[in-house]
C-alpha cells in the first residue's frame, strides 16, 4: 500500500470539520504493532507526545505598572530572591534557578509557585535616579493580578533526548537530575523515551519560531533554538538523537499557566528549578514521519554519564536502551545499577491527554513551522 503524503491545509480542514484523528504516541505504536504501519497511518492524522522534565534554565519576565514618582528599575527582590531590571523602566527579569545562599534556599521557581497559587510576595525595588525617574527605592506587595504583563521564558524547554546520570565517587553527588549516591549506587534518567517529544519528533522537525505548544496547561510559543542547541549530535540510523541534540526555547503567558502542571522544586546542592509539563503535536504528513514516530523504547537510547566529574565533558559509559531504563535496572561498567526517572511520566501523560482533547475540539492551532530550528550549534564552549 502506498502511503500518500498529507498537506497542512488538509489536516487543518479536518480539524475545522471536527474529524481530526489524534492519538498519543503510545496508542499509535500499539496500533502499528497490531495493524501494521500502513493501516495505522491511514487511521491517524496527528500523534501527540509530551515531556515533564526539570529545568532551571528559565526566567520570569515581568512588566510592572508605573509608580509615582516614576522609577527606573535596576535591582529588585521578590521574597528576597534577586532579580534584574529588564526591558523598559518597570520591567524585571527573575531567574528561575539558583537560591543556594543560606538561609534563603529558594529561587525564582518558588516565587513563581506562590504567585500561581494566588499568594502575595514582597517586592523591593532599587532604581537609577534620573530627571524623569527620581524614585530610588520602593517596597510593596505583589499578587498575580497586580502584574501588568508577564511571561515565563523556558530557555531549555524541549530537548531531543535526555541523559542517564550516575556517580563513581564516594558519597552523594548533587546533579541537575537529583542526588546521586556513589560509587555506582544508582542512576537517574531525565528523558521519557518513546513517549517524549524529541524521540517521537527527531530533530524537533515540526517546531520552529512561532510553533504552538501546550506548556503548563497554557498555549505557549516556540521562540527559537534553546540553550545547548546541538542539532548535529550523534544519531541512530532512524534519525533519532543519541544525546540531548536539538533544543527549543518556549515562551508562555504567566496568567495562563495552571499550577497543577508546573511544580517548583529544590535540588540539594544545585538549587531551585521547575518541573514543567509540555506537549506538542506531530502531524503525520508522510510515511517517513509516521515511521519515526512509531519506534519503541527498545530501539531508542540515551548516553550514560558519570556526574562525579564537575567538568563540561563528563566520562561517558556508552548508551543504554530506554527499555532497560524502564525495567529499573541497567548495567554500567560491569555493575548492576537500579535506575529511576528524573521526570514525571504521570504529568507528561496528563498533558498529552489535554492536548489531544484541544486538538480534536479545534481549541489548539495546528500548523507546520514557517521555518525550522537553525542547524547551527548553539553549544559553543566559553574558554578563558
Amino acid at each position: 500500500m502506498t502511503l500518500e503524503p498529507r498537506s497542512e491545509s488538509e489536516l487543518q480542514q479536518r480539524q475545522r470539520a471536527g474529524d481530526l484523528r489524534v492519538c498519543s504516541g503510545t496508542a499509535f505504536r500499539a496500533r502499528v504493532a497490531a495493524e501494521g504501519l500502513a493501516s495505522a497511518y491511514a487511521a491517524t492524522d496527528v500523534v501527540v507526545a509530551a515531556n515533564a522534565e526539570f529545568t532551571d534554565q528559565a526566567s520570569l519576565l515581568l512588566q510592572l505598572g508605573p509608580t509615582d514618582p516614576p522609577i527606573r528599575i535596576r535591582q529588585a527582590q521578590l521574597d528576597g530572591v534577586s532579580a534584574q531590571g529588564g526591558s523598559g523602566s518597570c520591567g524585571i527579569s527573575l531567574p528561575i534557578g539558583g537560591g543556594l545562599v543560606e538561609p534563603l534556599r529558594q529561587g525564582g521557581a518558588q516565587v513563581l509557585g506562590r504567585l500561581l497559587a494566588g499568594a502575595e510576595v514582597v517586592l523591593a525595588l532599587t532604581g537609577e535616579a534620573t530627571a524623569l525617574h527620581p524614585c530610588r527605592e520602593l517596597k510593596t506587595r505583589l499578587k498575580l493580578e497586580r502584574i501588568g504583563a508577564g511571561q515565563l521564558l523556558l530557555n531549555r524547554a524541549i530537548s531531543e533526548n535526555g541523559v542517564v546520570a550516575f556517580s563513581s565517587a564516594e558519597g552523594i553527588i548533587h546533579s541537575p537530575c537529583g542526588p546521586l549516591l556513589g560509587p555506582y549506587g544508582g542512576a537517574l534518567y531525565s528523558g521519557g523515551g518513546s513517549r517524549s517529544i524529541g524521540l517521537t519528533m527527531p530533530r524537533l522537525a515540526f517546531l520552529g519560531p512561532g510553533s504552538p505548544v501546550l506548556v503548563g496547561g497554557a498555549l505557549g510559543w516556540v521562540v527559537g533554538a534553546g540553550s545547548g542547541h546541538q542539532p548535529q549530535t550523534r544519531r541512530l540510523p532512524s534519525g533519532h538523537a543519541r544525546a540531548p541534540g536539538a533544543v527549543a526555547a518556549v515562551s508562555v503567558e504567566l496568567r495562563e499557566l495552571r499550577p497543577e502542571w508546573i511544580r517548583p522544586c529544590f535540588f540539594e546542592g544545585h538549587g531551585s528549578g521547575l518541573l514543567v509539563a509540555i506537549a506538542a503535536p506531530i502531524p503525520l504528513i508522510s510515511a517517513a514521519v509516521a515511521r519515526q514516530a512509531c519506534l519503541g523504547d527498545d530501539q531508542l537510547e540515551a548516553p550514560v554519564l558519570d556526574f562525579s566529574i564537575p567538568r563540561r565533558l563528563k566520562p561517558s559509559f556508552g548508551y543504554v536502551a530506554y527499555s532497560q531504563l524502564l525495567s529499573g535496572v541497567i548495567q554500567v561498567d560491569g555493575r548492576q545499577l537500579p535506575c529511576f526517572p528524573a521526570h514525571s511520566p504521570r504529568l507528561a501523560s496528563g498533558m498529552a491527554d489535554l492536548l489531544i482533547d484541544q486538538l480534536r475540539s479545534g481549541r489548539f492551532p495546528l500548523r507546520l513551522p514557517l521555518e525550522p530550528l537553525p542547524q547551527r550549534s548553539g553549544l559553543i564552549p566559553l574558554d578563558p
